[in-house]
């Protein structure tokens, strides 16, 4: 089982990649400064690496002719290793279970134990004093065991491991010239990077990636679905993935499992089929609800109507009429069809002890992240360009090559802009002469004169981090009212952290330390949000996001009545707040772009692509840079 894990920066490709296929397979923390990437990778395989170590310690034993007993210690060591994994994945086992399962694994655990003791025993008795005949079978038992090994060695290495690892580095973004560098020196994203591609080119029958496109750019994410869906059909292999990212999850996902409730439900099909299938349910089961809540109603007025007939006149059968319906109405109501959509049938349908004959029908609810609301912007007075970029050029002067290339960008009240791009391209360097942060080498930035300018940074969450590091105690309720200095009473910071879904005591007696990433970029939110900006800039902010928030998110921006400029990998929401789209084979929504037609009015949509310093208008928006990247991903296939 291969897995990879959600991890600070500072463990990520240093820490737990991989169950560990030995339990003295770790590597000490001096060995892993010196490491290079490649080697990271190609060492990240534990049972390669594993049969590797035993490998070494066989052969130099035998390579020692003045210690003829050092095959037969090499050996005992060996076994003992093994004994020491089988107790441990027995302590686990026994752990588990319980009843008679229980029993056989507490059993069985006992066995384990007792051949761990006399390892133990057989290993600390001096070789001198063993009998030669059992030197000798020890021995033989020695060639044999390395003879096995090297015969698996050599089936694992029929594949060229060094040459797979590169591939997969490559796709996942680092370049060549990189391979050789140590794994300290990467910053927290690479070293994930680094950790995903241990991962990948492990030879593992069941692969755990929580969530895998965090830190990669658009390019590295279709690499990504790329490779798992070929995988899908040249192997066995079960993958398990944990994303927030649609699209990909939509390219990847065979099956959906849904964690609701405290129960797991299972679903044959993508995201997109899976919420087609749930809203059919809600109408069908909504309908039967209707109906049925309609036949309650008129049998409960009938009732009451016999009841009251039965007692003026003295009609023992309208009593008995009005019993009977109630003792139907109290038994019968409820599901009127299997589970496979026939006729329902009691003796088949309702097994068991239950409250009624009938389950009660209900109606699936709607599946929805923490609710985020973003204040309007207050009016300007006089219009005007909130940002205006002209000809503007950046290079940084230690490096002595422009960045940035003529760039001109004008955002009106109402604009939705995405900025996509590689990693590397200068995003970041975009949005730093924007917030005026940079000053551009050449050119002009203009701004009107009343802009309240919100931006979101894509470290804002380690940024809390630290912050709440470095000021224990701190809550996001106390850093609000700090931040505002006397602007926000405790009521109004209270609203503006439950508008981003912040309440109670979460927001007032929680550590910032202790939220969890999802609620930091809350946090960071609203801090942005209080002053009721004209133009939020948005770097990154779904990293830390759940899948249901992200919509919420998306619904949010939507209706935002400013404008937004956002800098994006995750094509959803890039679609659904720059496009007004909700996947890619959706039309427009009204409800996201508003009733008016003028386009002055409601704003312009634009997706740009920043590369080589130049901004790219996609004329058919994330669609046309996705196709991009998937003929270069192709090529990248083909050459590999």
């Amino acid at each position: 089982m291969a897995i990879l894990q959600q991890t600070d920066g500072e463990e990520a490709c240093l820490g737990d990649g991989a169950v560990p296929a030995e339990p003295t397979g770790k590597v000490s923390s001096s060995s892993k400064a010196t490491k290079t990437v490649l080697q990271q990778v190609l060492e990240s395989d534990e049972s390669r690496s594993g049969i590797v170590r035993k490998i070494d310690i066989l052969s130099r034993a035998f390579e020692a002719p003045e210690d003829k007993l050092g095959p037969t210690h090499a050996v005992r060591q060996l076994r003992h290793e093994q004994l020491e994994q089988e107790l441990f994945l027995a302590q686990k086992n026994a752990a588990l279970k319980s009843g008679a399962r229980g029993l056989q694994a507490r059993k069985e655990l006992k066995a384990v134990e007792h051949k761990v003791v006399e390892s133990s025993n057989t290993l600390d008795q001096p070789l001198e004093t063993t009998d030669a005949s059992v030197i000798h079978e020890e021995t033989q038992a020695a060639v044999e065991m390395l003879d096995d090994l090297q015969a698996r060695f050599e089936a694992i290495n029929a594949v060229d491991r060094e040459q797979e690892a590169r591939k997969i580095l490559l796709g996942l973004g680092f370049r060549e010239s990189s391979f050789d560098q140590p794994v300290q020196s990467l910053s927290g994203g690479w070293r994930m990077r680094c950790m995903l591609a241990g991962v990948l080119i492990q030879k593992a029958d069941i692969m755990i990636l929580d969530e895998p496109t965090n830190f990669l750019d658009l390019l590295g994410v279709i690499w990504l679905e790329t490779y798992l869906t070929r995988m899908r059909g040249e192997s066995d292999k079960t993958v398990v993935v944990v994303s927030h990212d649609r699209d990909f999850l939509n390219a990847v996902c065979e099956e959906i499992i849904i964690l609701k409730d405290q129960t797991l439900t299972y679903f044959k099909g993508n995201i997109s089929a899976y919420e087609k299938d749930i809203e059919a349910q809600k109408l069908y089961w909504g309908r039967m609800k209707e109906a049925q809540d309609r036949q309650t109603a008129h049998m409960k007025a009938t009732i009451r109507d016999n009841i009251k007939l039965g007692k003026k006149t003295g009609d023992d059968n309208k009593l008995r009429m009005a019993k009977s319906r109630q003792k139907k109405l109290e038994e019968r109501m409820g599901v009127e069809v299997s589970a496979t959509g026939g006729r329902f049938k009691l003796s088949r349908d309702r097994v068991g002890w239950h409250d009624s004959l009938r389950a009660e029908i209900e109606v699936p609810a709607d599946e929805k992240g923490a609710s985020l609301e973003i204040p309007d912007a207050p009016d300007l007075r006089f219009p005007g360009a909130l940002l205006s970029l002209e000809a503007a050029t950046f290079e940084y002067k230690s490096k002595g090559a422009l960045v940035l290339d003529g760039i001109d960008l004008v955002i009106h009240m109402g604009d939705r802009v995405g900025i996509m791009g590689l990693n590397g391209s200068g995003k970041t360097t975009l949005i730093g002469v924007l917030v005026g942060a940079l000053e551009p080498t050449q050119g002009k930035l203009s701004r009107h004169p009343r802009l309240k300018l919100a931006y979101y940074s894509q470290h804002a969450v380690e940024d809390l981090q630290g912050l709440g590091g470095s000021r224990p105690g701190l809550t996001a309720l106390g850093l609000i009212s700090q931040e505002a200095e006397g602007d926000l009473s405790e009521g109004d910071a209270r609203a503006i952290l439950s508008s981003v879904g912040l309440v109670g005591r979460v927001a007032s007696d929680v550590q910032i330390g202790q939220l969890s990433g999802g609620q930091l970029v809350r946090v960071a939110l609203a801090r942005i949000l209080w002053k009721r900006p004209h133009l939020l800039i948005l770097d990154e902010i779904t990293t830390h996001l759940d899948f249901h928030t992200v919509i919420a998110l998306s619904c949010a921006l939507s209706e935002f009545n400013g404008a937004i400029l956002l800098v994006s990998h995750d094509r959803f929401l890039v679609r659904a707040v720059v496009e007004g789209k909700r996947d890619a084979d959706h039309e427009v929504e009204n409800s996201v772009i508003g009733e008016s037609e003028d386009e002055n009015e409601m704003g312009r949509r634009h997706v740009f692509v920043l590369k080589a310093g130049k901004l790219h208008l996609q004329e058919n928006g994330v669609e046309q840079f996705e196709q991009s990247l998937e003929k270069r991903v192709r090529k990248m296939m083909a050459a590999g």
